[in-house]
Order: structure tokens, then C-alpha cells, then sequence
């Protein structure tokens, strides 16, 4: 992968991790002004429920900050684009739909495939 091509991946891990903590940040301040008392019992169970899904989505999108993280150390490692399996180089447009992608489209193919059998 040549430097404008890293450049590009950087550029955009970077604008994606600014706007997940961003959105983090609005959650924090969502679920802690969102402290209130309900008396209906309907009222108060709608609202656990939205509550127990933005966590969740927080949760999702917190292992993808981590995520990011690292595809951006591997960026400055040099070990950007090059699938942890069997070392061969990811392609540019699997980088693009998926830039945290640490397996090529064959290795992650068997993968999932494993996983189905094995019901992980």
C-alpha cells in the first residue's frame, strides 16, 4: 500500500474515531441528565428500555473506538492492509467498507464459515 493510500486510511480512522467519542460524549450527558422519576409503570419500563439500547449501542461503538486505535498503530507500525492470517494484503475495497479489517475477504470467508459449524 503506497503513502497516499495510508494517508487516506489515517484521514479517515481519525474523522471516524472523532465523531464516535463525540457521540459518546452526547451520551454520557443524555443518560446522566435522563435521571428522572417516572410514576407510570409504562412510562418508567419505555425508558429503562431505551436507556438498556443506548448503552448497548455505547458498548458496540466503544470496541469500535478500540478498534480504530489499533488500525491506527498499525498504520504507524507499517502492518496497515496486511491480513493476520496468512499475511497476503487486504484489498483497498475491502479497507474502504471496513477500514479496521484485520483479515482478508478469503480468510474472513473461512472464518465465518468456522464459526457457523461451530456455533460461536
Amino acid at each position: 500500500m503506497d503513502a497516499k493510500d495510508l494517508e487516506f486510511f489515517k484521514a479517515l480512522l481519525n474523522q471516524q474515531l472523532q465523531e464516535l467519542l463525540q457521540q459518546a460524549g452526547n451520551a454520557v450527558v443524555r443518560l446522566r441528565d435522563s435521571e428522572e422519576s417516572l410514576a407510570d409503570p409504562l412510562d418508567r419500563a419505555a425508558h429503562e428500555y431505551d436507556q438498556n439500547n443506548l448503552l448497548r449501542i455505547r458498548d458496540r461503538e466503544s470496541r469500535l473506538i478500540k478498534k480504530i486505535r489499533e488500525s491506527l498503530q498499525d498504520i504507524e507500525d507499517g502492518t496497515f492492509g496486511v491480513c493476520v492470517m496468512c499475511g497476503e494484503e487486504i484489498g483497498i475495497a475491502r479497507l474502504k467498507a471496513r477500514p479496521v479489517a484485520k483479515h482478508c475477504i478469503r480468510c474472513k470467508t473461512r472464518l465465518e464459515s468456522l464459526e457457523r459449524v461451530v456455533g460461536v
